[in-house]
């Protein structure tokens, strides 16, 4: 039989890239997506669509509002998007999301007797996210391993981060080589309600950069272009 894995599905080109190869590696896949108060809510349509075409065996949406707290320019619309990049950790972070996000992983990984999962952090092309660093994942895994019943009945998890020392170019090579179609994603932190990228925020900068570094075709659907 097959073994599981709960794949963080945000529906954007990272999240993509990581769900299809563990595809290739033989998983089941189960994806895990969450309403958490962000700026739109085409990233999670992206996610159901890519979950459909990929034949997950269940694709989970958990309804959570980190815009009660704040604090981030993705979920308080009174901070804006940056259009340029900033010193530092920038106003995009969302306080504690990956922490946030591995846990309900965590929790259904323990109710699917699962112990793989899947988050597509990167600390190349990223955004000095503190939640994004190898430190963190190997962190976040020795807790898993020591506050869960399956761990204590002899069962580990592992967190798989296989884009974590890769930059976007050969994030996007990879996901190439395993039939990714990336117009199918949304990476903007400023789409418009029809999934369109802005072109200008730094998440659609790497993108873009990436595609170009790669010497691969952005087919991103731009909102100043038809799609």
């Amino acid at each position: 039989m097959k073994k599981k894995a709960i794949i963080l599905l945000s529906g954007g080109l990272d999240s993509i890239t990581v769900l299809a190869l563990a595809k290739s590696q033989g998983y089941r896949c189960y994806a895990l997506s969450f309403d958490y108060g962000q700026r739109h809510n085409s990233e999670l349509v992206a996610a159901h669509n890519i979950a459909v075409a990929y034949n997950v065996v269940e694709h989970k949406v958990i309804d959570m509002g980190l815009g009660s707290i704040g604090g981030s320019a993705l979920t308080d619309n009174k901070i804006a998007v940056p259009d340029s990049p900033q010193e530092g950790i920038p106003v995009t972070y969302v306080p504690a999301r990956n922490t946030i996000f591995l846990s309900f992983a965590l929790g259904w990984g323990e109710v699917l007797h699962c112990t793989d999962i899947f988050i597509g952090v990167n600390a190349v092309d990223y955004s000095g996210y503190p939640d994004c660093r190898p430190e963190f994942i190997s962190a976040f895994q020795t807790l898993a391993n020591v506050a869960t019943k399956a761990s204590v009945e002899g069962d580990n998890f592992k967190i798989h981060t296989p884009l974590i020392d890769l930059s976007k170019a050969e994030i996007i090579r990879k996901g190439v080589e395993v039939g990714v179609d990336y117009s199918m994603t949304v990476s903007c932190y400023s789409a418009d309600q029809y999934g369109l990228a802005c072109r200008v925020c730094e998440s659609c900068r790497l993108r873009a950069e990436g595609f170009k570094v790669a010497g691969i075709e952005d087919n991103t659907c731009y909102q100043e272009r038809n799609c």
